[in-house]
């Protein structure tokens, strides 16, 4: 008999193993030091050949993500009944093992909260509460400088693309109005079923972000993979001092498709937790999402349908995870899927 870890054993642990033995790192991930005056169009460049890049010298204080991660691993530490308390997700707050409402399931643990610091959904409360100040003055901090790094990167971005006026993309976040929101992830090590299948568990499903942009910063546990043009799947060296930026699919729509939305994955580790804070950016839920005007060429069609981000967002939350889901708002040209474009 297998004793499981925690989370607790699944009815589903089949769909977490599949075949997901691990791959080496992978050191082809572009990187972009903020500070370089070429950065502009270097993350335009990564942004084309990948959809993820590792930002160093990105100016936010390490303090901020030590502290987050210290507070967030002595909520994870508590015992189930506790945590649970904070729980069930709705969508903000505590969750474990299920992803979202259609079926998907992981090797996790997380806490999802909006960054928008007037709005505290009263679960979040539940996740404040034993050390009230302390927990939420570290999201707080790191979450205003996460931000203020992440205008910039969209800035230099739309600087690399040659295109006007340089803050079209950091607005749609600046706004009050804006739909983002942040998660704090936990993949407990889980060695037994390992030692059982030579493989290691799917922590999160293959899937793309749906906003604009993603800011990622991890432990130094490995875990996190993505699918390259050819449909190979790559580690990614965790580097604990450093983010990666995500391009999410509104921004592979805006950019008409020179950007890639990456397909990413992550497998738990087997011997070491792997704890991971990620920003995700979103616009107003009534923003339109089309190509920029002012990036497409004379006589360049849209690849996409026009939508709001209220719509695609409902639409992604009723797919699996692994769908494409913007295959949907495609226009009739065929477009290569996210793992081959």
């Amino acid at each position: 008999m297998v004793v499981l870890s925690q989370p607790a054993a699944l009815d589903h642990l089949s769909d977490l193993i599949k075949a997901c033995k691990p791959t080496s790192l992978f050191t082809g991930i572009p990187v972009v030091d903020l500070s370089d005056p070429e950065a502009k169009h270097h993350i335009v460049k990564a942004c084309q050949d990948y959809g993820l890049f590792k930002l160093v010298n990105h100016g936010v204080p390490l303090d901020f993500m030590t502290t987050l991660e210290a507070q967030a691993l002595k909520f994870f530490n508590l015992p189930q009944s506790e945590k649970e308390k904070a729980g069930p997700a709705d969508p903000f707050g505590y969750g474990s093992k299920r992803i979202g409402p259609n079926g998907d399931v992981g090797w996790i643990e997380y806490i999802l909260l909006n960054t928008n610091p007037d709005i505290i959904s009263p679960k979040s409360l539940s996740i404040f509460k034993e050390n009230p100040e302390i927990f939420r003055d570290a999201v707080l901090d790191y979450i205003c400088a996460v931000k203020k790094m992440t205008f910039e990167v969209l800035e230099l971005m739309v600087d690399g693309l040659g295109i006007e006026p340089r803050n079209v993309l950091s607005n749609l976040l600046r706004e009050d109005k804006s739909d983002c929101c942040f998660r704090l992830n936990y993949y407990p090590p889980c060695p037994e079923l390992q030692a059982l299948s030579g493989r290691n568990l799917i922590g999160f499903g293959e899937h793309t972000d749906p906003q604009i942009i993603s800011v990622l910063r991890s432990n130094n546990t490995s875990g996190l993979q993505i699918s390259l043009k050819d449909g190979t799947w790559v580690s990614v060296p965790p580097d604990q001092n450093s983010f990666f930026i995500n391009v999410g699919d509104c921004l592979q729509v805006m950019s008409n498709g020179r950007f890639k939305s990456v397909k990413h994955r992550v497998l738990a580790d087997t011997t070491s937790s792997r704890i991971s804070m990620i920003f995700f950016g979103g616009p107003p839920l009534s923003e339109k999402i089309a190509p920029l005007p002012s990036l497409m060429a004379e006589g360049e069609e849209s690849l996409y349908k026009e939508f709001t981000w209220c719509e695609y967002k409902k639409s992604a939350y009723k797919s699996r995870l692994a769908d494409y889901r913007l295959g949907l708002f495609e226009k009739s040209v065929p477009m290569m899927s996210n793992s081959q474009f």
